[in-house]
């Protein structure tokens, strides 16, 4: 049975059935590809498209699903429009791309200038977009791992399985991707070495590492990897929890210091995991970044403001994108998938129903010095002894 709806919700999912129209102006419905053949995947069916009708009903479970709310009618027929665009782009992407596919996800009442401004965030004092590193220059010989045979390189590699590698995080609106792949990355070797897995804090690094990262505005993880080896470590992020917004660095000597939201037993002192320092992955040398990555988890940079990025729903990611990189990951693993594509497993920031559950595949072996998206520009990896 249907619950019977309220005579304001009806205006409302009616003038949205209106404006409806110019997206299904000219044909009777939007194609639909079918990933796998379930709708799940991409969170629309044919169905869904069929009529104005059921488009704003989409809208409205689609606000349902994600609890999103608008200030005011007008906001909300605006954001619909911008869903309406989003979901062209994502079906008709969807009908021409065989490897991956796109879906409605959390961002898609946000246009894609919204969205490169709010969730990316790694910053470079060069200022070539964000790398420093010139595409055509030359691969780099290989030093942290070069005593590593190639050859014998394990097929598949995947720190999630072997326990390195914590849940996936959400930045939420704050450029602190940098910080987001520099824990992870941190997180792994300590692991590695000492058989504990330990979520670490990204607020610390946001509030306290300003020697060249900017909080929420941006930063690089080879400075954050720095300041935790010449600062006695980083706190767990139990000590010292997100708040998803830049704060007053709460770091203290002192062993008694508690933080907002942390636990009653959590103190500066007893919960600081150390690193040694960190290396650099030789730029633009995949073969490196695999040597590396089948050692530990590594700190990676990509471009990830393409808009296919933004709705990534699934599969073997393979582009377009730029190699102008904007955006800190971190890699946790490679292997091949069934359609023989090679891939690298990357886990982002932007929260487990983002991708999929919160990671990306991304292709190897395109050919290209600078790796999909710019993934062998500026990989490294913090070092522990």
């Amino acid at each position: 049975m249907h619950a019977k709806m309220t005579k304001p919700a009806a205006i409302v999912v009616a003038a949205i059935a209106v404006l409806s129209v110019s997206l299904l102006a000219g044909s009777s419905c939007l194609a639909l590809a079918r990933p796998s053949g379930d709708f799940s995947i991409v969170g629309y069916s044919e169905e869904d498209l069929s009529s104005h009708e059921s488009l704003a009903e989409l809208f409205e479970r689609w606000l349902s699903r994600h609890r999103r709310a608008y200030a005011s009618l007008e906001e909300k027929l605006r954001r619909f429009q911008v869903f309406k665009d989003n979901l062209h782009h994502i079906d008709e992407t969807n009908r021409k791309v065989s490897s991956y596919w796109l879906g409605l996800n959390e961002f898609a009442d946000l246009t894609h200038d919204e969205f490169k401004a709010t969730y990316l965030g790694l910053r470079s004092s060069v200022g070539d977009g964000g790398s420093g590193i010139d595409d055509d220059d030359e691969p780099e010989e290989e030093e942290g791992y070069e005593g590593v045979d190639g050859a014998s390189l394990p097929k598949s590699v995947d720190w999630r399985s072997k326990g390195a590698v914590t849940g996936v995080k959400n930045q939420g609106q704050c450029g602190s991707c940098w910080a987001f792949s520099t824990v992870a990355a941190v997180e792994g070797i300590n692991q590695i070495v000492t058989g504990n897995l330990t979520a670490l804090s990204e607020q610390e690094l946001i509030d306290c590492d300003t020697d060249g990262n900017n909080g929420c505005n941006g930063g690089l993880m080879d400075y954050a990897f720095s300041y935790i080896a010449h600062n006695g470590g980083l706190h767990t992020e139990e000590a010292y929890p997100y708040l998803m917004e830049e704060g007053t660095c709460q770091r203290s000597s002192s062993s008694e210091k508690k933080w907002p939201g942390s636990s009653e037993d959590a103190n500066d002192d007893a919960a600081v995991v150390t690193i040694s320092g960190y290396e650099d992955v030789p730029r633009n040398n995949e073969q490196a970044l695999l040597k590396a990555l089948a050692q530990q988890p590594v700190s990676v940079a990509i471009e990830a403001s393409g808009r296919n990025f933004q709705f990534y729903s699934g599969g073997v990611f393979d582009g377009p994108c730029g190699t102008q990189l904007d955006h800190g990951v971190a890699a946790v693993g490679y292997g091949t998938a069934a359609k023989g594509h090679d891939y690298i497993i990357v886990k982002n920031s932007w929260g487990p129903s983002w991708g999929e559950k919160g990671y990306i595949r991304m292709r190897r072996g395109t050919g290209k010095r600078q790796g999909l998206c710019g993934i062998n520009k500026m990989a490294s990896y913090p070092t522990k002894n």
